[in-house]
């Protein structure tokens, strides 16, 4: 019965074809400013790392002046000084650690028909790599003694990797000029754009595409490869340059620890007050202790990744939904108040009121349904407007199926929804009243 009901719910787009077009049209609206939102949403407020995002952390210490600590900001500095990170890589408490920090080495293909380009990379220990479980497409990692020794050694994206050397070759083995300095390539990574980029949300677009090159933390040390990236000291650096940097209390490295499960976290804490205790000894820390140790989901919120528009606009665009459902109502009623007769009739001859109700409820429903298919439409053309016009949120830009899915299951409960009052309406038609009009 079903499907006859829903045959005559497409044949009935047919009658009227103005009050259907202005139904569709204000589903479909309502529909696409709802589904855009939300897919921005959804790509900010999404788990980046869901597998072992309770098991991965950013431990946080307050190297603050007295006067200029949690009285002032109950927050420690965001980021670390080298001497802590590499204090904490060293000691070898969790399963895997990576300090890291941005660098932007140009790159020399050696080809005349590509010139020096600049290239977004980072400097990290090896565990980076399977820390935050990017793929490899050619070769692998580099090993503890590479991070020890600093090797000249270098991980790339299969995107450089292309520009390069061409597409399909496979670079492993090869050298790559970075800064005039040679590295040879031992490994390639796949495609990866965690969203949000939760290992790098300071210095960077948040949903900004993952790095191209990735070198050892000790070698781009070495070689004094400049910051790109936040950079806040509490005090004047002991010497000018990178090298006070390397020596003072200014912070712009960030730490990752991985733990082996989310019970670790109680003692990696105590480990943390422990190693501040010692550095308060040596006459560094003044301020009280003030620790953090934030776990992937914790840090997205302390960095509010989802803004307060954001989240406001969502509920904006719903409430335009909610807007065109009303004016739905009212078409609809419209629409379903031009044919008592044929109401009459069927009741006359023996339809109940409940078959009544179930096929206009079903027309309803295929309005939502086609109105879903022009929502798809708009939402698309919204998102595409969107990504050229801020490219910082190009990635979140995007409708996959699984938010089609949404679109169209939205759509065509809206259209019910708005549908319950007009049907109930046609329901209460008296057959005998409209048999003697006829």
């Amino acid at each position: 019965m079903f499907r006859y009901y829903l045959g005559l719910g497409f044949r009935s787009l047919r009658r009227n074809p103005v009050l259907t077009a202005l139904m569709v049209l204000t589903l479909s609206v309502g529909v696409a400013a709802s589904m855009t939102t939300l897919t921005i949403l959804r790509g900010m407020s999404g788990d980046p790392i869901p597998q072992k995002s309770d098991r991965l952390f950013v431990p946080l210490v307050d190297n603050r002046p007295a006067g200029n600590g949690p009285a002032t900001d109950p927050e420690p500095p965001s980021q670390l000084t080298l001497r802590d990170a590499l204090a904490l890589w060293d000691s070898g408490r969790g399963e895997r650690g990576t300090p890291l920090y941005g660098i932007s080495p140009p790159i020399d293909s050696g080809r005349p028909d590509l010139p020096p380009f600049f290239s977004d990379g980072l400097a990290v220990g090896r565990d980076f790599f399977a820390m935050f479980d990017v793929p490899f497409v050619h070769g692998q990692s580099w090993t503890e003694a590479d991070d020890q020794r600093g090797a000249r050694v270098a991980v790339i994206s299969r995107g450089l990797a292309e520009r390069v050397y061409g597409p399909g070759v496979n670079p492993v083995g090869q050298v790559i000029r970075a800064r005039d300095e040679e590295f040879q390539v031992i490994g390639v990574i796949a495609d990866w754009n965690p969203l949000p980029k939760f290992y790098r949300l300071i210095g960077s677009q948040t949903f900004d595409t993952s790095e191209d090159i990735y070198i050892p933390m000790r070698t781009a040390i070495a070689g004094e490869f400049q910051v790109n990236g936040n950079v806040s000291c509490n005090s004047t650096p002991p010497a000018p340059g990178f090298r006070g940097l390397v020596e003072g209390e200014c912070n712009w490295v960030q730490y990752w620890v991985e733990l082996a499960d989310a019970g670790g976290r109680r003692e990696y804490s105590e480990f943390l007050d422990a190693y501040v205790g010692e550095q308060k000894a040596l006459g560094r820390f003044e301020s009280p202790l003030n620790n953090r140790l934030y776990d992937v989901r914790e840090w997205l919120d302390v960095r509010e990744v989802v803004s307060d528009d954001t989240r406001t606009s969502t509920w904006l665009s719903f409430g335009f939904l909610l807007v065109c459902l009303v004016n739905t109502v009212g078409l609809l009623l419209a629409k379903f108040s031009a044919r008592p007769g044929e109401i009459g009739v069927r009741r006359a001859l023996g339809a109940s009121r409940g078959q009544i109700f179930r096929q206009y409820l079903t027309e309803a429903g295929v309005i939502g349904l086609v109105g879903a298919g022009t929502g798809i439409a708009l939402t698309v053309g919204a998102l595409a407007f969107i990504r050229d016009f801020n490219q910082g949120i190009a990635q979140l830009t995007h409708l996959d199926l699984p938010m089609m899915t949404v679109a169209v299951v939205l759509s065509v409960a809206s259209a019910v929804l708005a549908g319950l009052l007009p049907t109930w309406r046609a329901c209460q038609v008296v057959p005998a009243l409209q048999l003697k009009s006829q």
